[in-house]
């Protein structure tokens, strides 16, 4: 089988033919029809992640068909359509994942970037229904951050305003999406007038260009003020996030693009009753529930562009320039 694997370097890549993998007990082989890129495979194809294993095949979002099982318990599983969750050993604790087990799919076991991969069974979820498999691939990181930001993390609400930034990649995407079907007021912010664009077109109420000089006030003064920022930027525009939150508001920020801020306006913070509050992907019970909002709203995940799997290497090099505007799928 086809299957893209980092080798005896951080920085080398290349697609390689390996021997169909075998199951163990609890576990499914699923046949890939679609697989999507997250920026955490690009980090790891440029040597910024913690503990890289060479010759270990890459991706955690896939959709495919489920062709063997270990138990017949789990027959039920067998030619079915599912998305994989791409989360292992959580943990006990689902208010943080467990710092001593916790791993993602594709980094140290093998992922999604192959024509098969062996996942447990706890892993797979049906497909929903109205998805096509290109569609379904681009899930399960991307949703799954994004969920636990505007609902564990946001609790966000009907009728909020809500300011998303960085509109375009995946998670940003993604809780843009949830957020308008629950019914907030959704505002966007990235340094691309044509991504501010799209996002209009896609229902966002308001945009801003964080490149502007006094971005911050115009918005602010559009919008009354935010109850619920998700941030994956940091960096020195978090005290502007700070300076249009209204009273009790939720700042849940997912990354740090743009680096620390040299200063947080504290006093800002604890005069306003702000919580400031870090997330990252999400425990079990949360993509399930994320699963089952996607299926019931109908919703589908903006897809930049679909690309056969021979061209995941030139894929990988258009995310980290950052163009897209959506997920970036490659199908077998």
């Amino acid at each position: 089988m086809k299957a893209l694997q980092i080798q005896d370097n951080a920085k080398r890549i290349a697609i390689v033919e390996l021997p169909m993998p075998s199951i163990k007990a609890g576990q499914a082989l699923v046949k890939v029809k679609a697989a999507a890129l997250n920026h955490r495979d690009q980090w790891i194809r440029e040597g910024k992640y913690p503990k890289i294993k060479f010759d270990c095949t890459l991706g955690s979002d896939g959709c495919g068909v489920v062709e063997q099982v270990a138990a017949k318990a789990d027959e039920y599983w067998v030619g079915k359509e599912v998305v994989i969750n791409p989360n292992n050993d959580w943990g006990a604790n689902p208010v943080v994942q467990s710092h001593e087990h916790y791993h993602i799919l594709g980094m140290p076991t093998d992922g999604t970037f192959a024509e098969y991969v062996v996942v447990n069974v706890d892993r797979l979820h049906e497909k929903p229904s109205h998805l096509s498999c290109e569609r379904a691939a681009a899930l399960p990181l991307a949703g799954l951050t994004a969920y636990r930001a505007v609902f564990t993390q946001g609790h966000v609400q009907k009728g909020e305003n809500v300011l998303i930034s960085g509109i375009g990649g995946g998670v940003a995407l993604f809780a843009f999406q949830f957020a308008l079907a629950t019914g907030a007021n959704v505002y966007v912010t990235s340094s691309s007038n044509d991504k501010l664009d799209k996002a209009l077109k896609i229902g966002a109420k308001g945009t801003a260009n964080y490149t502007q000089p006094d971005w911050h006030k115009e918005l602010l003064a559009t919008s009354g003020g935010f109850d619920l920022v998700i941030d994956s930027g940091g960096g020195d525009n978090f005290n502007n996030l700070i300076k249009m939150m209204r009273p009790a508001g939720h700042i849940v920020f997912y990354g740090a693009t743009q680096g620390l801020p040299t200063a947080i306006d504290l006093y800002r913070a604890f005069f306003n009753q702000l919580r400031i509050q870090g997330t990252t992907m999400g425990n079990d019970v949360e993509f399930d529930e994320m699963v089952r909002l996607v299926a019931g709203k109908k919703l589908v995940p903006i897809v930049d562009s679909i690309r056969p799997f021979d061209q995941i290497i030139s894929a990988l090099d258009e995310m980290k320039s950052g163009v897209q505007f959506g997920k970036l799928v490659v199908k077998f």
